[in-house]
């Protein structure tokens, strides 16, 4: 085996390039500056001008001598650590830079990338979570995330308990001293609260602030993760309001073209570092070519996702007075006071994710979804190109009807992700298809 150390707690190192440069005379380089060129060493690579992708499974030693230093310090044997590349499973210089460049747009002390979105959730999970512990989290969550948490930790002594995504602080507190208690009694801790916010496919906020006084006040101690891929790196950073773990589906904005899977965590270095401990061990960090991919689409994430939220802005005025509208999930037209407080205290923009409630059911949001022609019918979001689904009868079917009442997954509801094409082509294409609904 390569790892001959305990992974399980021992964090393989990673290597050290050129220390990058932050500011010109004072001034902090903005963060779409950085990444043409941030956590990566031109020397390092035959003076190519982007990073290569490394496609290798282990990587050379100069010596013995050399290898037998580098286990000393990660074993322990010898004090100072070690750095370098060892093996792919752990590392690489891809993934390392990918992972400097994602720290940056949250402001995070660091990052670790995944093989998808989910691999990164379900690690991070189970890097915190033992058996009679109890997890809190917001509802709703995408789907596979809280079947994870309610269908296979449950398996291994997990509990859990949710709460609405607009609680109040009161709500929160009360939320927390009985999860507080059921971990007690069970003999174990409440290892994480974990948020979802804006929610999957309802757009509901949650109270970041709130949940990390409400934390503060319960449970000091207890990491506070959430999942930000609806308004991704440019519309919310979450890590500044009291979170303090930032997740993502990379596949969504930040890889933007509908073309690789992949996920992310971010947040200091304590808390990724059990994750990382345990990624090494598992496997799922991201293959180098998808890092690659990854590493072109960053640097021209905020032009796509400014150009898409600038047409959500529009298609949403659209919609709002269509007779066949009955209602808009759309951060730029909130109705409820509590969510308008949020979303001006923890928003940057209102994102190109909404939900469109049309008026009737399901056979009309069928028809509203069939006779689409520039909009696709596909899940995911954050793309170039529009798309549109039925959560309830898709990405949410499995979840049991009287949960999709509680949490407002209707029949009447659809999700639609706005992409980079021309707005008035996509105005046209909507009102076309609700003409046949």
């Amino acid at each position: 085996m390569p790892d001959a150390v305990d992974a399980v707690v021992t964090p393989t190192p990673r290597r050290k390039p050129k220390p990058p440069r932050r500011e010109i005379a004072g001034r902090p380089l903005k963060p779409a500056t950085l990444m043409m060129g941030h956590g990566y060493d031109p020397v390092l690579s035959e003076g190519s001008l982007k990073a290569p992708i490394f496609l290798t499974s282990t990587f050379a030693f100069e010596s013995a001598a050399a290898g037998k230093r580098h286990f000393e310090g990660i074993t322990g044997l010898r004090e100072g650590g070690a750095e370098g590349l060892v093996y792919s499973r752990f590392n690489g210089p891809n993934q390392e830079i990918l992972e400097d460049r994602l720290a940056v747009w949250d402001g995070a002390e660091d990052a670790l990338t995944f093989s998808s979105g989910m691999t990164a959730i379900c690690i991070l999970m189970m890097a915190y979570a033992n058996a009679n512990d109890v997890i809190v989290h917001s509802g709703p969550l995408y789907a596979a995330s809280e079947g994870f948490v309610a269908k296979v930790l449950s398996r291994f002594g997990v509990g859990y308990v949710d709460f609405p995504a607009g609680a109040t602080r009161e709500e929160l507190d009360a939320v927390l001293a009985r999860a507080g208690a059921e971990a007690a009694e069970r003999g174990g801790k409440v290892a994480m609260i974990y948020l979802e916010s804006p929610a999957n496919p309802t757009n509901a906020l949650v109270d970041v602030e709130a949940v990390r006084d409400a934390r503060d006040a319960n449970l000091a101690g207890c990491p506070i993760a959430i999942d930000n891929t609806f308004l991704g790196p440019l519309w919310q950073r979450p890590l500044e309001h009291g979170a303090d773990i930032v997740a993502y589906s990379l596949t969504k904005y930040v890889g933007g073209h509908s073309d690789l899977v992949a996920g992310s965590i971010a947040g200091a270095k304590r808390w990724m570092d059990p994750v990382r401990a345990l990624r090494n061990t598992m496997g799922g960090i991201v293959d180098p070519n998808t890092a690659w991919m990854l590493l072109r689409s960053l640097e021209t994430v905020e032009l796509r996702m400014q150009r898409a939220g600038e047409n959500a802005a529009k298609v949403c005025a659209f919609l709002r007075d269509h007779p066949k509208v009955e209602g808009l999930g759309y951060l730029g037209f909130i109705a409820d006071a509590r969510q308008q407080d949020i979303y001006d205290r923890h928003c940057l923009g209102a994102g190109s994710t909404f939900s469109l409630f049309i008026r009737g059911g399901e056979a009309e949001c069928f028809r509203f979804l069939d006779n689409l022609t520039i909009a696709k019918l596909a899940v995911s979001l954050g793309g170039t190109e529009t798309l549109a689904s039925h959560p309830a009868s898709m990405t949410h079917l499995s979840v049991p009807q009287a949960r999709k009442d509680l949490l407002g997954i209707t029949d009447n509801l659809v999700r639609i992700s706005i992409g980079i094409e021309d707005a008035d082509d996509l105005i046209a294409d909507f009102a076309q298809a609700l003409e046949r609904v």
